[in-house]
């Protein structure tokens, strides 16, 4: 047998580490002198010391180490055991090369002041076609288009035409600068047009370019600031929640009263909202909202139309705070897609 230092010496391991393999059970030596302590090891043990070397250096846990000491008469198994290893090792450098990759990409877009985005196709489509109603009558000073404001984890989309203002929120991976841009109307068209699987947006100051698979859309964003969408959607404090199925509001609707009112020379129709004794929504007629004490509040129909259109299918909330504050849709099942439509005064 071979003292301590012999078996460093033949093993490559240290004695500190030989003394840490006795104190945690892997390798105990074969004798122990009872009044000095000196430890002596077998030429079997030193085999034993050369792999714990070998599997020290190659990351391998204690535990799975002293598996494998245990196992050194079953050859089959030891093999086993360090094909489980490399797999976890090769998988452990899979993660590292897609996560040094990763950073690589974040350093680049932080350098080159970029903004990247990446969201499920579908995601962005529906996110548009719950904004995109609420833009295309924008005239000057606010042009049509899509405001493209990162958050952290989601990208938010908002429109308004001065009369009504639709937002959507929708998850999203964001790396690099945070983004707010302006995109004109045909420009956020296209992305919607985008198809199916996975979008990629890349944002600069000047720039904004899309793809998915092998489509790409390219376009620049509007030079225009944005007005401060999160005041204009404040409700009030005391506002009125009513919950509305959409088929059966638009049935109600089409048997509704309308008035025809005029603005800037253009007809347009109106529809009159208040809650009714029972806590639900009904439609009033002119001569109700004339002598109304401040629980109506009107609205352009076609607008109304297009944001329950743009609500989807199923349950609405809407919020009715009387006659001078917007009326609210929000959807019952997400807080992340809303539209407010501006009153009508009488």
């Amino acid at each position: 047998m071979r003292g301590i230092g012999e078996a460093a010496r033949a093993s490559g391991l240290s004695v500190s580490a030989l003394r840490f393999y006795d104190g945690a059970g892997v390798l105990i030596p074969a004798a122990v002198d009872p009044v000095t302590g000196y430890r002596r090891y077998t030429a079997e043990q030193i085999r034993a010391a050369r792999l714990i070397a070998g599997l020290r250096r190659v990351g391998m846990p204690v535990a799975e180490i002293a598996d494998v000491v245990r196992d050194l008469d079953d050859p089959a198994s030891v093999r086993v055991r360090l094909d489980d290893h490399l797999a976890r090792l090769e998988a452990g450098l899979a993660d590292a090369r897609r996560e040094l990759l990763r950073l690589h990409t974040l350093l680049d877009l932080e350098e080159n002041l970029m903004t990247r985005i990446t969201l499920s196709a579908a995601d962005l489509s529906a996110a548009l076609d719950a904004v995109l109603f609420a833009a295309v009558g924008a005239t000057d000073p606010m042009p049509a288009g899509v405001l493209a404001e990162t958050g952290d984890g989601d990208v938010t989309l908002v429109a308004t035409d001065r009369y009504r203002i639709a937002v959507a929120t929708t998850p999203a991976t964001v790396e690099g600068s945070a983004a707010r841009l302006f995109l004109p109307l045909d420009l956020a068209r296209d992305l919607r047009g985008l198809g199916g699987g996975e979008v990629t947006l890349d944002l600069t100051a000047d720039r904004v370019t899309a793809r998915a698979g092998d489509r790409t859309v390219e376009g620049k964003p509007l030079d225009l600031e944005f007005p401060d969408w999160r005041r204009l959607i404040a409700t009030g404090p005391e506002s009125r929640r009513v919950t509305v199925d959409v088929a059966e509001l638009r049935g109600l609707l089409d048997g509704a009263p309308v008035i025809d009112r005029e603005h800037e020379g253009r007809a347009y129709p109106v529809s009159v909202l208040t809650v009714d004794p029972a806590g639900g929504v009904r439609f009033a007629g002119a001569d109700e909202w004339a002598a109304d004490t401040g629980t109506h509040v009107a609205v352009n129909r076609e607008f109304l139309l297009e944001a329950l259109d743009a609500g989807g299918a199923g349950q609405l909330v809407l919020e009715l705070d009387g006659p001078v504050r917007p009326l609210a849709l929000r959807g019952l099942s997400s807080e992340s897609r809303f539209s407010l439509l501006m009153p009508v005064r009488h």
